[in-house]
């Protein structure tokens, strides 16, 4: 993990990898350095093994360890085999013990017996292995014994340093069809290719092998991942993202395992590499939380689809369409939109596709004026005149060219399908020679069926082999041009640019003092209250209560008292005025309507009187003596507007999850709902309420106003902050929240707390890391500039983009090693990756002053950690603005990065510096770095931490 830097007053800098790879084109501060060294690639070992050592290496036929041996016998390395039974193996030494080998190991592929295993594992780590491939079964599939031993052989790997890597154990194993690997017992191995295969079903690969070698599909990687007791889905994204053979990835999924690291992985790479997952137990019975709402709106399966869309994985159903996403992703550009325009043969099957499209969310594109005309000039005059455009079925090979060229140049449309019936005058073949000219000419998705037997097949070769998907049957083909633009469309929505809502986690109250970045008001009062309640032994807050909390994060709730008394009511109501609502005022019981515990529209004080003492009675039979502490008043709220409801409970994968939709009494009824994963922008607000039926009414239907659907967006942001922030909650239900045109008003709340014999580190883990606060601080440049040094959020891009307008040509030069232009460097798809860093995998800091009457923002500089997934090592970058250089700014940002590195338990942080970056030097042992001198003229910067 390397880091080069050039010579900048001020000691800007920039990774190596800015200029040596192709991301860096478009991201070049997040690229990773394909240089890196062996310990900053810990999964080389297991994808491009120097030495391999086989582990239960056998001749017995029938044997895993025969099948291993077999399968890497053409591999170009050196492979050695151990078996403490046997001399020799094929005619080759056999080792007693992997640490009589006498030479380094990068790899042992172990195929002995489960209770061997730990052992084994131990005595890698001992000889120094770098990974390791469990294939044996016997683990926690097996119950309670197999778990433990699965542990045995984790403490094992740990033991080693750095850690012994292992994929498995139950795997079928690896293979690298490029580099000739085949780690597994596998009967088939399959071509190269440019998709990267990953199962946790061993049985599938083998299927999945079978089936690849008849339809002559191609694999970058192919893993079988096994019960992931260390590799998981996140390292390998993260490999197979920088892999730069592998263009896209397909999964097969049943578990998820650490999903805070397969949903960052996912995040970073699914921008420029699809992928594609099929995930088992869609029909496994939703999870139900009788005591709230939420609990039983919040299916797993739905929470898999929120995260999956959270992370821009794009989630199929069969195994089919799981490889046809893949190639169809692999081979075409992303469609723009979703209207398809359909060019058929015959009007049947251009039907079924339109069908087929429409049906799932899709759109027909329309012809315009222009372009009907000139289909008019080159097809038969009883041609459809719409779409799909049916060009007859005598249509020849110039017809067919000639109608998609003017399909594809139709400004309204997204992509277009061309479907082929074999008919008497169709030449199949010749049809699609004339179709390879327009592949991948107009930014736009090309797909085909061909649809036949064998008469098609030539044809379908054809086009393959040009690069456009060809599918059997339309409706086929239709389906997957709008899994595409879901895709795309949801890919677009996770970079949008969010504006700043205001109450967000990172306001300036949050760091009040120089270098003492301090919790918020808002966090540490919620957070006490919370503590009260679990000191009295409670999980359940008060309605009271709980709207406190609300309203602390700036969530509008109605006015409400609590009175102890029946005087203590009436007096209250008089003060707000009637009619009022009384509810039951209660530490102990969830739902006030089971036990009689509200009374709505009382209109005196005699009505109060008599709802007092009717709740009372009502929650002593009910419920039993001491459930009753009194009740609350609040103003009855007349309202013309919708009742919804905001949620959050916890999943068992994801941990706290958001839910919204319509809501009221028949809520569970009417399971109008989306779920989305805390914490929330605005853009993800706004496309969390879109998910939903209700969506289109708030928006105004039947003469009524529309909702203020940006204050409805703050409101989401601000829950979402509140879940994020206080890990205490397990459950929160604010059901009915009212909006309308004129308000947007919490009516009731439900706050559910963990249990208070909860160890803090035994709570539920956000599956995406909230926003870091405590990394705000306040500091004074050396001439007294005040100024706020921060985490960079997603809302920050316009303001990089303002900060890379006052950058000199000199200061890009020695950031990029290229004259970058300014369009390029604030090109959104470019700063806008830039701006939504996944908290776990790296650390920007931005700093900032406020500027002018308005306190207009302007960021002056730009500081980034950049961890190496599957290390404790990360690397640094600098720029700091020209007019701010040389005022002690790069000094104290460096300093802050390296305290962050070790806050987040890194073990060290690297740079490589160019010698004549004298500037950079100085600053780095100003702040403790060690440097030498490296082969050539560089130099390395390193700071154990």
């Amino acid at each position: 993990m390397k880091l080069r830097a050039k010579k900048q007053r001020g000691g800007n800098a920039t990774p190596r990898h800015d200029r040596r790879t192709p991301m860096a084109q478009s991201r070049p501060e997040l690229a990773h350095d394909v240089l890196r060294h062996a310990h900053g690639r810990p999964l080389e070992s297991l994808f491009a093994p120097q030495s391999i050592a086989v582990i239960g290496a056998s001749e017995k036929p029938g044997s895993v360890g025969r099948a291993v041996l077999e399968n890497l016998h053409a591999y170009p390395r050196s492979v050695y085999a151990v078996n403490p039974s046997h001399t020799h193996v094929f005619g080759q030494p056999a080792f007693r013990r992997v640490t009589d080998i006498g030479v380094p190991i990068d790899l042992a592929v172990i195929a002995t017996p489960a209770e061997t295993v730990p052992r084994i594992v131990g005595e890698c780590a001992e000889a120094g292995v770098r990974s390791a491939l469990i294939l044996s079964a016997g683990f926690k599939e097996c119950g309670a014994p197999g778990a433990a031993l699965e542990q045995e052989v984790f403490a094992a790997a740990r033991r080693a340093s750095p850690p012994l890597r292992v994929i498995g154990p139950n795997c079928l194993g690896v293979m690298v069809p490029h580099a000739g690997l085949n780690a597994t017992f596998a009967a088939t191995s399959p071509r190269p290719g440019s998709v990267a295969f990953i199962s946790q079903s061993g049985a599938l690969c083998t299927a999945i092998l079978d089936w690849s070698v008849r339809e002559n599909v191609g694999f970058s990687a192919f893993v079988s991942i096994g019960s992931m007791l260390d590799v998981g889905w996140g390292d390998l994204i993260s490999w197979l993202g920088d892999d730069p053979r592998t263009h896209s990835i397909v999964i097969y999924m049943e578990s998820v395992g650490d999903a805070r690291a397969f949903l960052s992985a996912a995040r970073e790479v699914a921008l420029t590499k699809p992928i594609i997952a099929i995930k088992v137990g869609r029909t496994e019975a939703a999870a139900r939380a009788a005591a709230s709402h939420t609990g039983s709106l919040t299916g797993r399966d739905a929470v898999i689809d929120a995260a999956f869309r959270r992370a821009g994985v794009l989630r199929v159903a069969t195994i089919e369409e799981l490889f046809d996403m893949a190639e169809v992703l692999a081979k075409q550009p992303r469609p723009r939109g979703p209207r398809l325009t359909i060019v058929t043969n015959a009007g049947g099957p251009g039907a079924l596709a339109a069908d087929l499209l429409v049906v799932s969310g899709g759109q027909l594109s329309p012809l315009s004026p222009a372009s009907v005309a000139a289909l008019d000039q080159v097809l038969p005059p009883h041609w459809s005149r719409c779409n799909p455009i049916d060009i007859l079925g005598d249509a020849d090979a110039a017809r067919y060219a000639r109608a998609v060229d003017l399909a594809i140049r139709e400004p309204a449309s997204d992509g277009v399908l061309a479907i082929l019936t074999p008919q008497a005058m169709t030449d199949p073949t010749a049809i699609a020679e004339a179709l390879k000219p327009l592949a991948g000419v107009s930014g736009k998705p090309l797909l085909a069926s061909w649809m036949g037997g064998p008469s098609v097949d030539a044809g379908r070769n054809i086009l393959n082999q040009a690069g456009v998907s060809t599918f059997s049957y339309p409706d086929t083909a239709a389906r997957a041009f709008h899994a595409m633009w879901r895709n795309s469309e949801n890919l677009r929505s996770l970079y949008e640019t969010p504006t700043l809502t205001s109450s967000q986690p990172h306001d300036d109250a949050r760091a009040a003092a120089p270098d003492l970045p301090l919790p918020s008001a808002t966090t540490a009062r919620v957070e006490q209250r919370l503590l009260a309640a679990r000191n009295d032994g409670r999980t359940l807050l008060s309605e009271h209560e709980s709207k406190q909390v609300l309203a602390a994060y700036g969530i509008p709730v109605v006015t409400t008292r609590v009175a102890r008394s029946e005087q203590d009511a009436v007096d209250a109501a008089a003060q707000l005025g009637f009619p009022v609502a009384l509810k039951l005022h209660s530490k102990t019981i969830t739902h006030k309507t089971d036990v009689g515990g509200v009374r709505l529209d009382v209109r005196d004080a005699a009505g109060v009187r008599r709802a007092w003492r009717g709740i009372e009675q009502s929650v002593a039979a009910k419920a039993g003596p001491g459930h009753f502490l009194g009740v609350t008043v609040q103003p009855m709220v007349r309202h013309d507007g919708y009742e919804l409801i905001l949620g959050s409970s916890i999943d068992a994968q994801f941990g706290p999850v958001l839910l919204f939709g319509a809501g009221g009494q028949l809520v569970e009824i009417l399971q109008d709902r989306a779920l989305g994963l805390p914490p929330l922008t605005a853009t993800l607000a706004r496309r969390l309420m879109e998910q939903t039926r209700i969506h289109a009414a708030l928006q105004g239907a039947r003469g009524r106003a529309p909702v203020n659907l940006g204050l409805l967006e703050q409101i989401l942001v601000r829950f979402s902050q509140l879940v994020a922030e206080q890990r205490w909650i397990r459950e929160i239900d604010i059901n009915p929240l009212i909006a309308s045109a004129d308000q947007i008003l919490a009516l009731d709340v439900r706050v559910v707390l963990h249990p208070p014999g909860l160890r803090e580190e035994e709570l539920p883990r956000l599956a995406i890391r909230p926003y870091p606060s405590h990394y705000v601080t306040r500091w004074k440049l050396r001439d007294g500039t005040p100024v706020t040094i921060r985490p960079l959020r997603p809302e920050d891009e316009p303001l990089l983009v303002e900060f890379h307008r006052t950058l000199s040509e000199r200061s890009v030069y020695y950031r990029y090693f290229e004259p970058l232009q300014l369009d390029q460097r604030i090109a959104h798809e470019r700063l806008s990756r830039i701006c939504f860093i996944d908290y776990d995998r790296e650390m920007a800091l931005v700093v900032e002053r406020k500027t002018g009457a308005n306190g207009r923002r302007e960021v002056l500089g730009v500081g980034r950690l950049s961890k190496t997934p599957g290390t404790d090592e990360a690397e640094f970058a600098l720029l700091i603005g020209d007019q701010w250089q040389n005022r002690g700014l790069g000094t104290h940002l460096l300093k802050r990065l390296v305290q962050i590195g070790r806050d987040e338990k890194l073990a060290r942080i690297t740079a490589t510096i160019l010698p004549d970056n004298v500037e950079m030097l100085h600053l780095c042992r100003r702040v403790g770095f060690d440097l030498h001198a490296e082969p050539g003229d560089d130099w390395h910067a390193e700071i154990v931490l």
